[in-house]
């Protein structure tokens, strides 16, 4: 979907804010280069509108320089608002019989071109920060774990991050999905 000229510069205006007021986050990195890559690809502009829409408050978070990709990831200080009460993927939606949740989180990511974070980029994001203290976000599982039915979710408790595992038909009003864009 494409942006329109004012929904663009105010997405960007937004952006450039949070990406000043978190220097941390990003430390090499001067928002010139960001602007230029975001305006070469504004395809991926609607995909960080719905990041942002949905509650994420996306910020860069890594510049790789082999690839030369900026990272954009979901830095709100809980799970984005507008992702929880999802169960992990369609299979596990669908196996409900009951109670089903309107969505998924897999399917949810794939709608927005976005991906969930792996456990890897989940504890690299915690060291930018303090995320899901109160709440949880369910990362991608591997296909071990999914094939017997489990999921994989994360949270920042005791200043340590903590995997668990659930059902990946359960949901909880306080689990959502934390989404990465690559451009």
């Amino acid at each position: 979907m494409k942006l329109t000229a004012s929904q663009t510069k105010e997405l960007l205006l937004v952006l450039q804010t949070r990406f000043e007021k978190n220097q941390k986050r990003h430390p090499k990195l001067e928002w010139d280069l960001v602007r230029t890559k975001l305006e070469t690809k504004p395809e991926k502009l609607w995909s960080l509108i719905e990041m942002e829409r949905t509650g994420g408050e996306p910020d860069v978070v890594e510049f790789d320089k082999k690839s030369g990709e900026i990272v954009f990831v979901d830095c709100s200080a809980e799970s984005p608002s507008g992702r929880r009460s999802l169960c992990y993927d369609q299979e596990g939606l669908d196996s409900r019989k009951e109670n089903k949740p309107a969505h998924s989180a897999i399917a949810m990511a794939n709608e927005m071109g976005s991906e969930l974070l792996t456990e890897e980029e989940y504890r690299d994001l915690q060291k930018l920060g303090n995320f899901d203290a109160k709440t949880s976000s369910w990362v991608k599982t591997p296909d071990a774990i999914r094939k017997l039915g489990g999921a994989l979710f994360c949270d920042y408790r005791y200043a340590s991050v903590f995997v668990y595992h659930n059902g990946a038909s359960s949901y909880y009003a306080a689990r959502g999905f934390r989404a990465s864009l690559r451009f």
